[in-house]
């Protein structure tokens, strides 16, 4: 999965969030959508620069990921046995270099991933394709458990890959007919989240559908790839009280809490000089 960020060197409008939010442990805090290690992701500001982002195309990977869940209850599939056995030798040989620190469901989406180029003729089918890699080898990796010897562990990951490349065909010819609606409902999340305080998420130039809580998928976004997010006002709290890194600081009442909760959480917008931070 990618991730890594970038923001341009403009003046950015930044929220203070005076409370502290719980994140969601995955990438479903980011709306399910594919990550791959190396993207570049920003929060553009609100305003005119943001709006003109929101496009068909910058909403495809968001588009196959919501797609991806649809399409799944009739696009089932399984793993050949072909397949498994020629992905089992490869996996073996890797994750006998240093089974402690083999992961299934990342080898699994890396090898799934890799194939969809090769698969697909346009950049609508390559998004359906590495959505359905991550989800299926999700799925496939988390019946697998942590201390699993690399047997077990490439036997789940082969079982995600060679079961995704089985479906990619018929998740192909699904999400087709959903991209026109999907897009449509995307493009006007995207420039809704455009006219609000935080602006909208983008990850290597595709809008990333964080459902209303950007704290949460930023979070995910460190806690999963160790990326610190471009142009993202970061609030430290301690009891009561938030600092941002800028130096602006608000307290809130221990009264007052369940009213700032989640969106609806008290926010001061200030203009900051941007500056660049390094991926995590």
């Amino acid at each position: 999965m990618r991730i890594s960020l970038r923001f341009a060197p403009v003046v950015a409008i930044a929220a203070l969030l005076c409370s502290p939010t719980s994140a969601e442990a995955g990438v479903d805090a980011c709306g399910d959508i594919y990550i791959e290690a190396g993207a570049e992701c920003e929060v553009v500001p609100p305003g005119a620069s943001c709006t003109t982002q929101c496009t068909p195309l910058t909403v495809e990977v968001a588009c196959a990921a919501e797609l991806q869940v649809e399409c799944s209850a009739e696009c089932t599939g399984s793993a050949s046995v072909e397949c498994s056995g020629s992905c089992e030798a490869t996996c073996s040989a890797e994750c006998a270099v240093n089974p402690g620190s083999f992961d299934c469901a990342t080898y699994c989406t890396a090898d799934c991933a890799a194939g969809c180029q090769a698969e697909c003729s346009d950049s609508q089918c390559e998004a359906t394709c590495e959505a359905n890699c991550s989800a299926t080898c999700d799925t496939e990796c988390n019946v697998v458990p942590a201390s699993a010897d690399c047997t077990a562990a490439c036997e789940g990951s082969c079982s995600g890959s060679c079961t995704a490349e089985s479906t990619l065909a018929c998740q192909a010819g699904c999400s087709s007919d959903g991209y026109l609606d999907c897009t449509t409902d995307l493009q006007g999340g995207c420039e809704t989240d455009c006219q609000a305080s935080e602006g909208a998420l983008f990850c290597d130039g595709q809008y990333v559908d964080v459902e209303g809580n950007l704290d949460a998928c930023v979070s995910a976004l460190r806690d999963l790839f160790d990326i610190e997010v471009e142009g993202y006002a970061d609030a430290e709290c301690e009891g009561n009280s938030c600092k941002a890194e800028a130096g602006v600081s608000c307290s809130v009442s221990s009264g007052s809490r369940g009213a700032l909760s989640g969106t609806a959480i008290l926010a001061l917008a200030f203009f900051f000089g941007s500056r660049r931070r390094r991926r995590k």
